[in-house]
């Protein structure tokens, strides 16, 4: 949450400068926790944010830590390495077979306009550096931590092993839509085939109606995921099991919340940390796919899968 190029950091949370001496930290915290708690009528989400806020900045110890990872204070040596493209991996487990690349278009778009808004001939030895990036605008930052978000459900989805196959950045423009718009990710196994969406909206998020909302969601992510979705099936003579949504743990009060069919496709939203569950036993309603189906799928989609 705290790790977010769109998130508020602990500071905003608390609602202190960061600069605030330690007394004034300590009755921002006791205020918020009074403000937020759900049995006042306050939010559970943004409850859990405050806590957690506090657990970063609460002691001398922790907010210096905190101050030098996230670049406040003249004094502060940011240390993002999470912001950095992803290294190659070392272990030589199995893993899923995987096509593409998670968060490519989004790193190399955020990359560009990164350098842009810097202005011409500005020299960016790190386009990382969190004090860099928590100035730029909200549609830069929006691109790192979507390619972020990415990054990491690709990570979990290739540790679901051998029986797995995953392609990324799946072109799957729906009517209405730009040349890219796309699948973050296509997910095929012994309990379905799953489109699925990576976000983060650098803070909590409810569903209403079939919907997400929050402070930072735009748009319909449900519908257009699934209008998408729709695409890649007719395309490749398929039928997906279901549709996921994946966000950020701290951004949702439950880890798995399936919201029924939309369209006919079983939809649920689902905390990171669950994903992995969600992948290996299926959703309600949703069809399982196994033998020579399996492998029929996957062929088609093979045939058919373009990337953006």
């Amino acid at each position: 949450m705290f790790d977010s190029p769109l998130s508020a950091s602990a500071y905003d949370v608390l609602g202190v400068d960061a600069a605030a001496d330690d007394e004034t930290l300590r009755r921002a915290y006791r205020l918020r926790l009074r403000q937020t708690h759900p049995d006042t009528g306050g939010d559970a989400a943004v409850f859990v944010q405050v806590q957690r806020a506090w657990e970063l900045v609460g002691t001398p110890d922790s907010r210096a830590a905190y101050d030098r990872g996230h670049g406040f204070g003249a004094a502060a040596a940011p240390d993002f390495s999470g912001w950095k493209a992803p290294t190659a991996r070392t272990d030589t487990r199995p893993r899923a077979r995987s096509f593409g690349h998670p968060g490519g278009w989004r790193r190399e778009r955020y990359l560009t306009l990164i350098r842009e808004w810097a202005g011409r001939g500005v020299d960016l030895p790190d386009p990382y550096d969190p004090a860099l990036v928590r100035t730029a605008p909200h549609e830069v930052r929006r691109l790192l931590a979507d390619a972020l978000a990415e990054e990491a459900t690709a990570r979990i989805v290739a540790d679901l092993g051998m029986g797995y196959t995953v392609w990324h950045d799946v072109s799957a423009p729906a009517r209405g839509d730009g040349p890219d718009a796309k699948l973050d990710h296509i997910v095929l196994g012994p309990s379905g085939l799953y489109a699925v969406l990576s976000e983060d909206f650098g803070g909590p998020v409810r569903v209403r109606r079939g919907e997400l909302v929050g402070d930072g969601v735009e748009g319909s992510p449900v519908g257009d995921l699934v209008a998408r979705t729709r695409t890649v099936a007719r395309a490749a003579g398929v039928r997906f099991s279901g549709v996921l949504v994946v966000l950020p743990d701290d951004d949702l009060v439950q880890p798995i919340e399936e919201l029924g069919k939309v369209r006919g496709l079983p939809v649920a939203v689902v905390s990171r940390s669950a994903l992995a569950t969600v992948l290996r036993r299926g959703m309600t309603g949703a069809r399982d796919i196994g033998g020579n189906e399996l492998f029929d799928v996957r062929s088609r989609l093979q045939r058919t899968v373009r990337f953006v």
